[in-house]
């Protein structure tokens, strides 16, 4: 009787496709699909991203100040002159943080809590530096704190808590205004609408 044999790829290859498979979006078959072709059409690029993720991961930290990625201790924008130290934006992530840039209407600081409270998921405070943050939103310059967190449930959550624990210490407190829809992240909104949802943006109490 012929015994039927299924196909085993190598250990190393399938440790590649469970690596890739961790990227956002990429399913297994997708994940098969790019390691087939960095192995079989681009091993040099295949190469050139391994090199630069050791290096990435080697050399990129947290701002000391802003908590963003960055290869000093101190990130570019905080240590900018031309920066309004008197206003201080507070989004999710680092890609939160570049699109607000892209609008070129925003000129204070940052603070980036890399993540948003979700306590079915483990993520309470500890977990996105509120700590820092009340400590960067205390330090005696700081005038106004936006809340630009993202438009879902988690980042309204997210919002509403950080605007009670900094109530108590005479900050002026605003929120980007509706023009950002209901439910979505400010990575995936386009620069004109963010723009004026900064210009719009309303005091947490409203």
């Amino acid at each position: 009787m012929a015994v039927s044999r299924q196909a085993r790829s190598p250990a190393a290859f399938e440790s590649l496709i469970t690596a890739l498979k961790r990227l956002p979006g990429v399913g297994a078959r997708t994940a098969q699909r790019f390691a087939y072709h960095l192995l079989q059409h681009d091993r040099d690029g295949a190469s050139a991203l391994a090199a630069a993720l050791a290096g990435s991961l080697e050399r990129i930290r947290h701002c000391a100040r802003c908590n963003t990625f960055t290869e000093s201790e101190i990130c570019a924008t905080c240590a900018s002159t031309r920066r309004d130290p008197s206003l201080l934006c507070v989004v999710e992530t680092p890609a939160d943080q570049l699109t607000v840039e892209q609008t070129l209407s925003y000129h204070g600081l940052y603070f980036v809590l890399m993540g948003r409270l979700s306590p079915l998921d483990g993520v309470g405070p500890q977990q996105i530096h509120l700590e820092r943050l009340l400590a960067r939103a205390g330090d005696g310059v700081v005038q106004e704190v936006i809340l630009a967190t993202n438009f879902t449930q988690e980042g309204e959550a997210t919002a509403f808590y950080i605007a009670e624990k900094l109530k108590a210490r005479g900050l002026k407190l605003s929120r980007l205004a509706r023009g950002v829809p209901i439910g979505s992240e400010l990575e995936y909104v386009d620069a004109g609408t963010i723009a004026q949802a900064l210009r719009e943006r309303r005091d947490v109490d409203d």
